[in-house]
């Protein structure tokens, strides 16, 4: 497993890619029931270059603040953040235990593809299930509403994963040959 050399330059970059993950999720395309953004870049990132559990931090501070920002602090705002920690857990457990072997996850394209793209078919799934709760809670129930778009939703989620994976792969390359992430053997 890598780690970072200081905990300082992780907190940094974690805050950091926390604050990228607000400003792609706030220039996204919002209609009805599924909003499209490039939010899950700085989280893929995350996860390939650190692991699971920042990824999961990136994507909780990320989503808490767009929450705030977007609708205040509300009794669900924590269920918002579980579909985006989802990926990042699933995502950067899968870097994790392949970045034990001599190749990481960002090293194999086919593998990475793969799995950005099941993370965001899961990723999907929470995201209904927190919608549907969501919709319970606050008393705006409709099935029209929570599960009429779940096609859409599946395909652009889907489509998505695929262009942050084309733009995350070549991303962490960089950042680990520029030596912004410099990584030592645990």
């Amino acid at each position: 497993m890598f780690r970072t050399d200081h905990p300082v330059r992780r907190i940094c970059l974690i805050g950091m890619l926390s604050a990228l993950y607000l400003a792609l999720n706030l220039v996204g395309f919002r209609a009805w029931s599924f909003h499209i953004t490039f939010a899950s870049l700085p989280v893929v990132v995350g996860a390939l270059l650190f692991g699971p559990a920042e990824a999961v931090l990136i994507a909780c501070i990320g989503e808490f603040f767009n929450q705030t920002l977007s609708y205040g602090v509300t009794v669900t705002t924590v269920l918002w953040m579980i579909p985006p920690a989802v990926r990042g857990l699933t995502v950067g457990t899968a870097a994790a235990a392949l970045g034990r072997g001599e190749r990481r996850l960002d090293q194999r394209p086919v593998l990475c593809y793969a799995v950005c793209m099941a993370a965001a078919l899961v990723t999907t799934a929470v995201n209904t299930a927190v919608m549907y709760l969501d919709s319970v809670i606050m008393g705006y129930y409709s099935f029209a509403y929570v599960f009429g778009s779940a096609v859409i939703r599946v395909g652009s989620g889907v489509l998505t994963a695929v262009v942050v994976t084309t733009v995350a792969v070549p991303l962490v390359t960089l950042l680990r040959r520029q030596g912004l992430v410099r990584e030592v053997r645990s």
